[in-house]
């Protein structure tokens, strides 16, 4: 899977690591190397599955999905 991550050098020093397609899914490192592995760990914790989030109704259908 692609996806945009924006690097920003901040002013303290450092980068900050944004990922607009997915909200609040933001990381720092004290370098542009730490910075993206970083925000690799932070999209791989995003995007796994709480076991609470798997509680659905009788009714519900699980479906997958190509992005």
């Amino acid at each position: 899977m692609q996806i945009e991550v924006v690097l920003e050098p901040s002013d303290e020093g450092g980068y900050t690591a944004i990922v607009p397609a997915l909200p609040g899914c933001i990381s720092e490192g004290d370098s542009r190397g730490e910075a993206l592995h970083n925000i690799r760990e932070a999209i791989t914790l995003y995007l796994d599955p709480v076991e609470d989030d798997r509680i659905f109704s009788p009714r519900a259908e699980a479906l997958e999905i190509a992005i």
